[in-house]
């Protein structure tokens, strides 16, 4: 099994930590977004829309980072915890994969882009007014992970780390990445971060963040030609 992976990406890096802590034989294939290889023609037969993470296994491929953790938790039969038979406990995971796309992720991705990306790649200046605005609707997301998603849970779906906790942790991680310290005053995010770095394994954590932990250095080096295909992206950003 091949997983197309680029660790910039919040997606890929859940479906690394998956398949790495559950022993999950794969073999990681790097695609760099920045650089356009998403546009080789190589991997656009392992996945037409282009996008990471992307699985190939055999003569079988797909995209979408939850259905490739749905997918290796039935083939694999990974332990219960991480996608629960329990109807009640999986409903609370599907619960929260079902709001991050919009609920979390899109406001840290946000964040991530107008501290980093449009500043160093695109050259561009952020007014202050859009950029504490997104940082209101970060804000406001991290609250609702507190208070609605782990209330007093140790993990999203009850007392064991979940596919959930692996989907929210790396959005958690993506502005911080960025420089915003998202867990300040914020003892019960971090306390659950700690949990799912414990659960995951500290070498394996890293691991899978040391890309997106250097970004600052990293994108320095980018060649904004080579980013043209994000420039609707920027251009949305700045509206």
């Amino acid at each position: 099994m091949e997983l197309f992976l680029d660790m910039f990406s919040q997606p890929c890096r859940s479906v690394f930590m998956f398949a790495k802590k559950n022993n999950i034989p794969v073999e990681v294939r790097n695609v760099s977004l920045m650089n356009g290889e998403q546009f080789s023609e190589e991997f656009g037969k392992v996945n037409p829309i282009r996008k990471v993470p992307a699985l190939r296994d055999g003569d079988f491929s797909m995209g979408e980072s939850i259905a490739m953790m749905q997918y290796m938790v039935e083939k694999f039969k990974t332990p219960d915890h991480w996608y629960p038979s329990d109807l009640q406990q999986r409903a609370r995971v599907n619960e929260y994969l079902c709001w991050q796309p919009t609920g979390i992720r899109l406001h840290g991705s946000k964040v991530f882009w107008l501290k980093l990306m449009l500043p160093i790649v695109f050259k561009l200046d952020i007014p202050e007014e859009k950029m504490s605005g997104a940082l209101e609707d970060l804000d406001s997301s991290l609250k609702t992970i507190e208070d609605s998603f782990l209330q007093d849970r140790a993990f999203i779906a009850g007392d064991q780390i979940s596919m959930a906790d692996l989907v929210a942790v790396v959005e958690v991680i993506q502005p911080l990445a960025a420089g915003v310290d998202v867990f300040k005053d914020r003892p019960k995010l971090s306390a659950w971060k700690e949990r799912v770095v414990q659960a995951v394994g500290k070498d394996l954590f890293d691991e899978a963040h040391e890309k997106i932990m250097t970004a600052r250095e990293a994108i320095k080096m980018v060649d904004p030609s080579k980013m043209e295909a994000f420039r609707p992206r920027v251009m949305r950003l700045m509206l």
